[in-house]
């Protein structure tokens, strides 16, 4: 297909479920436990890169293995965010970084579908009839729908001129038919998700609640910024989803849990401290009579 390589998806009660969506939150939880648990030996190497690393490296290789290598470099960015806020020196992960992406090139050079993707990338006139087709395409339905679009449902880019439509290239149909607008409300709603995430993570109550809510706002903000900028030719294509528009049943609920957790970090940073039970010594010194 023009998108490439089709991820795999469990089979479960009669739904698909993409295991490296379930994946996402299930590393924020786990770095954002162990932030916590070891925030006091986060600035050495062993505790504060090796370790957590080891063990995200293990779900980012069975990610890579799907194949999902942009989920996989996802996931990779987040972890270096999530290992940096949580107080791990920057200078111990510039290391495996440059490594890291040493090996990404590498694997890019040598894999022929995601170099033509590079290539279609940087001549997107010259492929714009076979790799770069998406890319085109989507760039002529924003360019058809202008500031004020051609209308709800009379867009025409959607009827098989962008493939996945529907799913990781839905902002140029939303560009087309609803025009400039739209697509500039689309992109405040996620600066607004990452304005209150933010928040939420600097006032959480603990350093759990800092590490998980900078871990899903993040993840949300990371996907929307590489979708909107392969839509826009800014970025090659890269198969990541449009977090909340693009269609997807697994990538919805996680994005919706993500929501949820953010929304519990803020409830409990804004909820009142309990009051603390006096201490039996305390309940003497106050009994009238007491010296």
């Amino acid at each position: 297909t023009v998108t490439g390589v089709q991820t795999c998806a469990l089979p479960i009660c009669g739904f698909g479920i993409q295991p490296s969506e379930m994946a996402k939150v299930a590393v924020i939880i786990a770095l954002a436990w162990y932030g916590e648990r070891y925030q006091r030996f986060m600035p050495q190497f062993i505790r504060g890169l090796v370790i957590p690393g080891a063990g995200v490296a293990v779900v980012l290789a069975l990610i890579f293995k799907e194949p999902d290598v942009g989920t996989t470099a996802l996931l990779g960015c987040l972890t270096c965010i999530l290992l940096l806020v949580a107080g791990a020196r920057w200078f111990y992960v510039f290391v495996p970084v440059s490594v890291a992406v040493a090996g990404l090139v590498a694997f890019i050079i040598h894999d022929p579908m995601r170099s033509d993707r590079i290539y279609a990338w940087l001549h997107p006139y010259e492929t714009r009839l076979d790799t770069g087709l998406q890319a085109w395409q989507s760039m002529a339905a924003l360019g058809n729908g202008g500031v004020n679009g051609v209308g709800l449902g009379e867009g025409r880019q959607k009827l098989g001129f962008v493939p996945e439509n529907h799913t990781d290239f839905i902002l140029s149909i939303i560009g087309e038919e609803l025009g400039l607008a739209a697509t500039l409300s689309v992109i405040a709603a996620y600066l607004t998700i990452l304005i209150c995430g933010v928040y939420i993570a600097w006032h959480a109550a603990d350093a759990f609640g800092t590490l998980l809510a900078a871990g899903i706002t993040f993840l949300i903000s990371l996907q929307a910024v590489i979708n909107i900028g392969v839509v826009t030719g800014a970025f090659p294509n890269k198969g990541i989803a449009l977090p909340f528009l693009s269609y997807g049943g697994s990538n919805l609920v996680v994005m919706l849990a993500c929501v949820g957790l953010l929304l519990s970090v803020g409830r409990l940073a804004s909820a009142p401290a309990p009051a603390r039970a006096p201490s039996l010594k305390e309940d003497e010194l106050a009994a009238p009579g007491a010296a």
